[in-house]
């Protein structure tokens, strides 16, 4: 009864008024344009995210292609709204996890944002990091999903700098991580810039120094992509081919089991290029699943994966400097988005470069500690293009 009263008065208080969106989580939340050409995205500070990126068809008719919402509110988790808002009184997690839970099922999407401090899963919510054991709080069963129930992408990020069109635009987004957020040892500062270079191409950069102690580090851009168009319906007939032999397989809460084996004779042999759907029915849901990628032992820029979209005639490739990417076919996707269009299961993919996931508990797999004198950098550049 008292968990029930509490919760009742927390949603009295969010209902009653959230339209202030400043101060309490790193500083004010705002909305930024860039635009060259054809091509326009805008993005915000809250996640340092992508809210839309907008580009030609094949025949010269724009259509945003990255799924999203209409307004910043409806990106923020009830907890983000409440901290905004009341803060410095603070909820529980515990009350946070059951607001959540029950009442807002969009607000924890990862549409578009940097995920962080580490991106995808660790099992078991804790790893161990010259030999001292690190408990994280868990927020996928008894695992840690994308930097846990407060992640990069759920908090703001200072804007340190902005050029909106020009020869090169570009935007900076900047994040000082503390020692202990979430579990993860040592302070980390972090940044992600958007530059727009060229015909139609998107740079991401991410980059992460940490100050004083050895931490994980593996940040992804988690764009929900549909090159039809955000509202176009499912991906299934969009073309796919991913540069990678090798992929990582998963058990049934989807943690890696440290082997890296052949996609040959299975439904993640993508090395051709073949619609998503053609064997999406072998698998239990759909795509969810980290590729090594070939070419991965340097650090020079290598394609990840290229998409084609016959009806539109959209293509898009993708070039990184990280050792996998995860593919993704939004699975259990449903949620109202843009223009009060549904979203439903496989309305988009998700192609995230990435280091491995769990690779905290894997030593075979390619390390993601960075330290002091090691700084994270993270390189992905997007071409997109029409056939």
């Amino acid at each position: 009864m008292a968990k029930f009263s509490a919760l009742f008065c927390f949603i009295t208080l969010v209902i009653s008024g959230c339209a202030c969106i400043d101060s309490a989580m790193g500083g004010e939340i705002g909305i930024y344009e860039l635009k060259k050409g054809n091509l326009s995205m805008k993005l915000t500070n809250y996640g340092a995210r992508i809210i839309s990126l907008v580009l030609p068809d094949k025949n010269g008719k724009l259509g945003d292609v990255a799924l999203g919402f209409d307004t910043i509110e409806e990106f923020m988790t009830l907890y983000a709204l409440f901290h905004v808002k009341y803060f410095p009184f603070m909820i529980s997690l515990e009350l946070y996890y059951e607001i959540d839970r029950l009442f807002v099922q969009n607000a924890s999407s990862p549409f578009g944002a940097t995920v962080g401090r580490v991106a995808n899963r660790i099992s078991n919510a804790q790893f161990t990091l010259n030999g001292t054991v690190y408990k994280l709080p868990a927020n996928s069963g008894n695992n840690t999903i994308h930097g846990g129930p407060i992640g990069f992408s759920k908090v703001v990020w200072k804007v340190k700098k902005y050029s909106p069109d020009g020869p090169v635009p570009y935007i900076v987004f900047a994040y000082h991580s503390f020692d202990g957020e979430q579990g993860f040892p040592g302070d980390l500062l972090v940044k992600t810039t958007y530059t727009l270079l060229g015909d139609n191409q998107l740079c991401i950069t991410m980059e992460a120094k940490a100050r004083n102690k050895a931490t994980p580090v593996n940040l992804v851009n988690h764009a929900f992509w549909n090159l039809g168009g955000h509202n176009s319906g499912d991906i299934l007939s969009e073309k796919i081919q991913i540069f990678a032999s090798r992929y990582t397989p998963v058990d049934s809460k989807l943690i890696p089991t440290g082997e890296i084996v052949t996609v040959k004779g299975t439904p993640f042999d993508f090395l051709k290029p073949n619609t998503i759907g053609s064997r999406i029915n072998e698998l239990p849901k759909g795509y969810d699943i980290n590729y090594a990628l070939d070419g991965s032992g340097n650090k020079k820029l290598r394609k990840a994966a290229i998409v084609h979209d016959e009806k539109s005639g959209r293509a898009m490739e993708i070039l990184t400097n990280q050792p996998g990417v995860q593919f993704f076919t939004s699975n259990t996707l449903n949620v109202k988005g843009k223009g009060g269009f549904m979203y439903k299961p496989h309305g988009a993919l998700c192609l995230e470069t990435q280091g491995f996931p769990d690779s905290v508990n894997h030593p075979n797999f390619p390390s993601q500690i960075v330290n002091p004198v090691k700084p994270y950098k993270h390189y992905m550049l997007f071409k997109f293009s029409t056939f």
